[in-house]
């Protein structure tokens, strides 16, 4: 997805990064990034909140932050939906595929992690400001959310 990025002509002003997070902060001095974006990061790491706070520092002022994740919308109808399709179309194509491990790690992190609310307030505590939460559409709405947020501006 990066290098399809990369190779469009009207980017090639922009520099993209592809690395774990933990690992940005020995190559990258703060205010070092426009934006952000991470797909299915924060439930995967061991601080998420060290995360938060690392991606924070390393945007401009004003960046943009964009983190798409399974996290659950928090009624039980979101989770039973969820639970459903891992028990009866995730877990057994992850079985047939021989990972099955990994999709029941997906199914377990994604019921263990935060709600949608719970990971608005994160970003919130983080300092990010500006924080929205847009549902994904289709038999993901309550499972698969995007959230942007901002850094404050320069004072």
């Amino acid at each position: 997805m990066l290098e399809r990025a990369a190779a469009k002509p009207r980017l090639t002003h922009v520099e993209f990064v592809h690395a774990p997070a933990e690992a940005l902060a020995d190559r990258w001095a703060p205010g070092s990034f426009d934006a952000v974006f991470a797909g299915y990061l924060f439930r995967n790491v061991q601080d998420a909140d060290a995360v938060l706070g690392l991606v924070r520092r390393l945007l401009v002022p004003s960046g943009r932050l964009a983190v798409h994740e399974y996290t659950l919308g928090g009624s039980p109808v979101d989770r039973a939906v969820w639970n459903a399709v891992c028990s009866t179309i995730i877990r057994p194509a992850g079985r047939l595929a021989g990972d099955a491990r990994l999709y029941r790690h997906l199914q377990e992190s994604v019921n263990t992690f935060d709600t949608a609310p719970e990971f608005a307030g994160r970003l919130r505590r983080a300092g990010f400001q500006g924080v929205r939460v847009l549902p994904l559409p289709g038999w993901q709405t309550g499972i698969t959310h995007t959230f942007v947020g901002r850094t404050a501006q320069e004072t």
